[in-house]
């Protein structure tokens, strides 16, 4: 794969991202964007204290072939059951990490704002 190639495909991926969090949150294109190549920091940059506040994560976008042995992982934990899969991994002397699919936290981010603005609401 040429570097032009990988450039565009990792643009690809933190464009999906950038859009669902545009969506979700109700923002626009002045409060998010996605680095640029070589750039240092995060990939989704929130440029307004409104996006910092309702999208509280450091985002690192990876579109690689390295993470097969994940998705062959999580394969696995989705083949247990019909409930949502969900990989745990760790490393030595590293903290364990949580992977979900991306359409799924999304999701659990809706039901956390539909849930906080009944409860706003209520009030």
């Amino acid at each position: 794969m040429n570097n032009d190639s990988r450039k565009a495909k990792g643009r690809y991926l933190q464009n999906i991202v950038k859009d669902k969090i545009i969506k979700l949150f109700n923002l626009n294109s002045e409060d998010i964007r996605t680095s640029n190549t070589g750039e240092n920091g995060e990939d989704i940059k929130l440029l307004t204290l409104t996006a910092k506040r309702v999208f509280p994560y450091s985002t690192e976008c990876k579109n690689s072939e390295m993470h097969k042995g994940l998705y062959t992982n999580f394969k696995q934990a989705k083949r247990h059951n019909h409930r949502e899969p969900l990989l745990v991994v760790k490393k030595n002397r590293e903290p364990a990490l949580a992977i979900i699919s991306l359409d799924h936290f999304f999701e659990l981010l809706r039901k956390m704002i539909n849930s906080l603005n009944s409860i706003h609401s209520c009030t």
